[in-house]
């Protein structure tokens, strides 16, 4: 029996949505741009701030460096990983300048570089990826999340936090990083749903560097862009590009701005190219050409912000190495403080698990420390 046969369905049955449906949105205005919005050497350019363009392109040559500098310490053994951001510095740095001091920074597992351009010194920045000590640093004394190896769990965690400020009258915006195969995961959909429905001030950055390790995005989504899947959850979606940092800072400050000023949450797509493997661990020779890879080297962040810089006589040769030599004194630093064997603490295990331990916890704990005791007494 179809529906049409049931008892008294003639008269209510309708092939299409009553009179009353309409969207509850328009999505025309939700819909983002159909090219990557650029900013450096397009007339856009003239109107940025010089000291902005400068601090930039610091902070892109320290982030490079850097990258080169941890993917050493992993051939030496002072790293167990390390995914490097190489290709991809311009969203790092401007994701941690595009927000104030009192906001939250939520990065995934490849965003160290983020995390530093925030303030967080390199070292604990790292002490993750070494196997040490919880998540390196007390997340929040620098309002940073801890760095996340699960794809995509720190986007839930952006939502509710976001959300809590919010209903307490706190003035404070999430800025959630991603990858492009993150968006593939359950908590990236469930993430942008509650954001949506709540309007929570959050910001999301999903990188798209073309692969999920090995899987191009044309495997994982049918979708005109990432970008496009703001619009099925009632956000607006900007497509940057990725590699242009003076663009990828202006939309993403618009788009904290919006979300602190009761908004609601934004999706950035940023269309950039993972230049290293996915990690040290991975061989990208086996699904990638070289020749792909050049063509990206020729979009290079940094050299794309010093062309425009000394054109517009903003950056001499002195400037250039002035840059260099602080990452140079930035990477020793790090190099010498990494290649100290580190001291651990087997007690901390219990630490920062929960505000107040619980039962089972301390008795974990005094369980060790016998343990310990008995083994230095048998010394």
């Amino acid at each position: 029996m179809t529906v049409q046969e049931l008892p008294g369905a003639a008269s209510a049955y309708r092939p299409t949505p009553p009179p009353a449906w309409k969207p509850r949105t328009d999505p025309t205005p939700l819909l983002p741009d159909p090219e990557p919005y650029r900013v450096l050497g397009t007339e856009a350019a003239a109107g940025t701030d010089p000291e902005l363009l400068l601090r930039l392109y610091a902070e892109l040559v320290r982030g490079r460096r850097y990258n080169v500098q941890a993917t050493a310490l992993t051939k030496q053994g002072r790293l167990a990983v390390y995914p490097s951001s190489i290709g991809q510095e311009a969203c790092e740095v401007a994701a941690a300048l595009a927000l104030e001091e009192r906001d939250w920074l939520f990065p995934s597992y490849r965003d160290t570089l983020a995390a530093v351009a925030r303030g967080l010194d390199p070292v604990q920045a790292l002490t993750l990826l070494r196997g040490d000590w919880h998540t390196g640093y007390d997340p929040r004394e620098h309002r940073i999340a801890p760095l996340c190896t699960p794809l995509a769990t720190q986007l839930p965690h952006a939502v509710g936090l976001a959300h809590a400020a919010r209903l307490k009258g706190d003035d404070v915006v999430a800025l959630a990083m991603v990858g492009d195969g993150g968006t593939s995961e359950g908590d990236f959909h469930e993430a942008l749903n509650f954001a949506a429905v709540w309007r929570a001030p959050v910001v999301f950055l999903v990188q798209n560097n073309g692969f999920a390790i090995s899987v191009p995005l044309a495997k994982q989504t049918a979708a005109p862009s990432l970008a496009h899947k703001a619009v099925g959850y009632g956000m607006p979606g900007r497509l940057v590009d990725g590699n242009d940092a003076a663009a990828v800072h202006e939309v993403l400050g618009e788009a904290v701005a919006r979300a602190r000023r009761g908004g609601g949450p934004t999706l950035i797509e940023a269309v950039t190219y993972r230049i290293d493997a996915h990690t040290n661990a991975d061989d990208a020779t086996r699904y990638r050409g070289e020749a792909e890879v050049e063509t990206w080297r020729a979009h290079d962040p940094i050299r794309l912000l010093e062309r425009e810089l000394t054109e517009r006589g903003l950056l001499d040769e002195d400037g250039i190495r002035a840059a260099a030599d602080a990452a140079e004194t930035m990477a020793a630093d790090l190099r010498e403080r990494m290649n100290a064997d580190a001291v651990l603490e087997p007690m901390d295990l219990f630490e920062h698990v929960y505000a107040e331990q619980t039962s089972q916890l301390r008795e974990q704990a005094a369980q060790l420390r016998a343990e310990l005791d008995a083994e230095g007494e048998a010394r």
